[in-house]
C-alpha cells in the first residue's frame, strides 16, 4: 500500500492501475473526470484544516479525512469543530468505480463509464456526460445531470433534481420537499418514476412518444400538453393517465401537495431543425386539462421516440 498525508497544495501521479476511487471531503470542491489513460492524477490545489490522507491499495485510490467514514456519512459531525476546506481534482480511467462523499462541498463528475455514487449533505452535485449507472443521495444539496445516459437514482430530503437531455433507460427519484425538473430524450424504452411529498414535478418528453403515463397528486395542480392523455379530478386529487403511441415505456409521477406538469419537447430540437410554424397537428392542446378522449395522438411526425 502507498500512502501520503497532504497538508498543503500538492500534485500526485499514480502509475499503478486504478479501478475504484473513494473521496470524502468537507467544504470546498471535488472534481472527477474520466480519461482514456490507464493511470490517475490528483491535484489538491487548496486545503485548510486537518491533512487529507491519500492511499492506494489493490486498485483503490482513496482521498479522505481519517475521521470521516463512508458508513453513516450523512449524519457525520466534526467532534472538534475544526474548519476544513479542500479543492480536489482527479483524472482517472473512465471505467473506474467512483464513490464521493461531500459535506458542504460541491461535486462535479464528468465522462465516467463505471458506477458512480455521490452522497452529499449541503453541497451541490453536477453530472456531465456520465454513461454508467449513477446513485445520488443528498439532504439539501441539489443535483444537476446533463446528457447522462446511464441509469439514474436520486434521493433527497429537500434537494432539487434537474435533468437536462436525459437519454438513459431508467430514472427513479424520490424527495420530500425538493422540486424535480426532468427533460428526457431517450433513445429507447425508458422506465421513469418520480415521487415527492410537497415538491413540484415538471417533465418534458419528446413528441411523438411511446409511453404509458400515470401521474397523481392529492391536492396539487396538474398541467398536460398531450391530447392523448386524460385529466381527471377537479377538486382535491388530480390524475393524468393514458397511453401515448404504443405505450412501450412507463412514466409515473406522484406527489401529495406538489404540482405536476407534462410538457412536450418539440420535434428535431436537438438536431436544430425548426418545427413547422402554425401546424395544427403540433398544437399541444394546452395545459387546461383537455382529455383528448378519442385517444388519438397527433400524427404530423412519424418517427416516434419510446419512453
Amino acid at each position: 500500500m502507498s500512502e501520503w498525508s497532504v497538508a498543503e497544495p500538492q500534485k500526485l501521479a499514480f502509475d499503478e492501475p486504478v479501478t475504484a476511487l473513494h473521496v470524502r471531503i468537507v467544504n470546498g470542491t471535488v472534481n472527477v473526470v474520466g480519461t482514456d489513460e490507464g493511470s490517475a492524477r490528483l491535484e489538491i490545489s487548496e486545503i485548510e484544516g486537518p491533512p487529507l490522507r491519500v492511499t492506494q491499495k489493490d486498485g483503490t485510490l482513496a482521498v479522505a479525512y481519517d475521521d470521516l467514514p463512508w458508513k453513516g456519512f450523512l449524519k457525520w459531525l466534526d467532534p472538534k469543530g475544526r474548519h476544513r476546506n479542500a479543492v480536489v481534482s482527479l483524472a482517472v480511467p473512465s471505467h473506474t468505480r467512483v464513490e464521493l462523499g461531500v459535506v458542504g462541498a460541491g461535486a462535479v463528475v464528468s465522462g465516467m463509464e463505471g458506477h458512480t455514487e455521490v452522497k452529499g449533505v449541503t453541497g451541490d452535485t453536477t453530472l456531465v456526460g456520465v454513461t454508467g449507472p449513477v446513485r445520488t443521495s443528498t439532504v439539501s444539496g441539489s443535483v444537476e445531470a446533463q446528457a447522462v445516459t446511464g441509469d439514474l437514482r436520486f434521493n433527497s430530503v429537500s434537494g432539487d433534481l434537474t435533468v437536462v437531455e436525459g437519454s438513459g433507460s431508467f430514472v427513479k427519484a424520490e424527495t420530500v420537499s425538493g422540486s424535480m425538473v426532468v427533460d428526457l430524450d431517450p433513445a429507447g424504452p425508458t422506465d421513469v418514476s418520480l415521487t415527492s411529498v410537497s415538491g413540484e414535478i415538471a417533465i418534458r418528453i419528446p413528441h411523438p412518444v411511446d409511453a404509458r403515463v400515470e401521474a397523481n397528486t392529492a391536492s396539487g395542480a396538474v398541467s398536460n400538453a398531450f391530447d392523448g392523455l386524460r385529466v381527471s379530478g377537479q377538486w382535491g386529487a388530480h390524475k393524468i393517465t393514458g397511453r401515448l403511441g404504443a405505450g412501450t415505456g412507463t412514466l409515473k409521477a406522484t406527489t401529495v401537495t406538489g404540482s405536476i406538469a407534462l410538457l412536450r419537447r418539440p420535434p428535431g430540437e436537438d438536431e436544430g431543425a425548426a418545427a413547422p410554424a402554425d401546424d395544427p397537428a403540433d398544437d399541444p392542446g394546452g395545459p387546461d386539462g383537455s382529455d383528448g378522449s378519442d385517444g388519438s395522438a397527433p400524427t404530423a411526425p412519424t418517427d416516434k421516440k419510446v419512453l
